[in-house]
């Protein structure tokens, strides 16, 4: 027995980007959402173990466009009011027959210089609305477009005939392989930044490393908290047996994509470390350099200070060979100093 359409008035206008009847595979053109919906149904209800759904799609929708889609798939007005207001963390819930799943997007962002303000890692989310015969997924942020997974899918009815088990599993994986892609390139940038450490110190930045390792707990965080509902999905009832190992590879695909940020996020700290210890010794080099010449200069500083007094009765002051006499102990006093300077590596 299908389910009623509920007839409801205005549909989304400004934030939809597409939507179809997905029979056999196939997309059928209808003239709205609620057609579509009603299309569906009624193949659903009259062909046994049909799979028939309705994909719509939106970006930063409104409140009253999300409300709307709600009145129409039946949707629960919490987890409408987590896709209007965004910024919600990875999960899987389920409310009724339906499934509502939140997925963080991570996007690479190229640069020729960092700056303190430069970002790295551009966040997003896509939040799925699952039901029997639909699917609604809400995308916020202009990264991680879903258009390539839906043309994917429909130039190969097989898949998009799985049903809406089968766009959340495209959905999904969609987004771990960008993890994947990111967190490749987060760490060839970690890997130029290692080697500039031990170099010499113009080509060091500390405030790169740092940057790095703020944009590392970035992706940590959009990451790590979707590995548990991600694991559980498989189990829900509302994923047909025949997708459940599907998922399951997804999963794996994330759990690699953790181990990845983990390890970055590690190899960033001790980075950071490296650099701020190689600074510290660099600077006492430099130390050592200045109090070393400080000390060879202070020498002749001395003498000349004793014998700028202008005293009538001073030592030597009447002799021919005074002056030359002070300034060979001077230049032999410099020279002893600096070649001790030098055999210490201080110099």
């Amino acid at each position: 027995m299908s389910k009623p359409v509920r007839e409801v008035c205005i549909p989304p206008v400004d934030s939809i980007v597409e939507f179809g009847a997905y029979v056999d595979g196939r997309k059928l053109r209808a003239p709205g959402i609620v057609e579509s919906l009603k299309l569906v149904r009624e193949h659903n209800a009259t062909t046994k173990g049909a799979k028939a759904f309705v994909w719509v799609g939106l970006h930063e929708p409104a409140a009253p466009e999300v409300e709307w889609l709600a009145e129409v798939f039946g949707l629960h007005p919490l987890s409408v009011e987590d896709a209007v207001k965004a910024h919600q963390r990875p999960k899987v819930e389920r409310y009724g027959d339906s499934l509502f799943m939140v997925l963080k997007t991570v996007a690479y962002l190229d640069h020729d210089e960092l700056t303190a303000t430069s970002e790295i890692i551009a966040t997003g989310e896509i939040m799925v609305f699952l039901g029997a015969d639909f699917v609604v997924t809400v995308r916020h942020g202009r990264h991680c477009p879903l258009t390539e997974v839906r043309e994917r899918l429909e130039d190969k009815p097989e898949l998009m005939d799985r049903g809406p088990a089968g766009v959340l599993h495209a959905i999904s994986d969609h987004v771990v392989d960008r993890y994947l892609q990111v967190a490749d390139l987060m760490q060839m940038e970690l890997e130029e930044v290692e080697a500039t450490v031990f170099a010499d110190v113009s080509s060091r930045d500390i405030n790169r490393i740092y940057q790095l390792k703020r944009e590392m707990l970035e992706m940590k965080r959009a990451v790590m908290p979707l590995q548990a509902p991600l694991s559980a999905l498989p189990q829900r009832r509302v994923i047909p047996s025949e997708m459940r190992e599907y998922f399951r590879d997804v999963g794996d695909h994330l759990s690699r994509v953790c181990e990845m940020v983990d390890s970055s996020n590690e190899l960033c700290s001790s980075i950071l470390q490296a650099a701020l210890a190689r600074s510290n010794a660099l600077a006492n080099e430099d130390m050592r350099k200045i109090s070393s010449w400080v000390a060879i200069l202070a020498v002749p500083t001395m003498i000349a200070g004793v014998y700028g007094m202008n005293f009538d009765f001073m030592p030597e002051t009447k002799q021919v060979w005074g002056y030359p006499a002070v300034l060979a102990v001077m230049v032999t006093a410099c020279v002893l100093l600096h070649r001790g300077f030098r055999r210490n590596g201080w110099l």
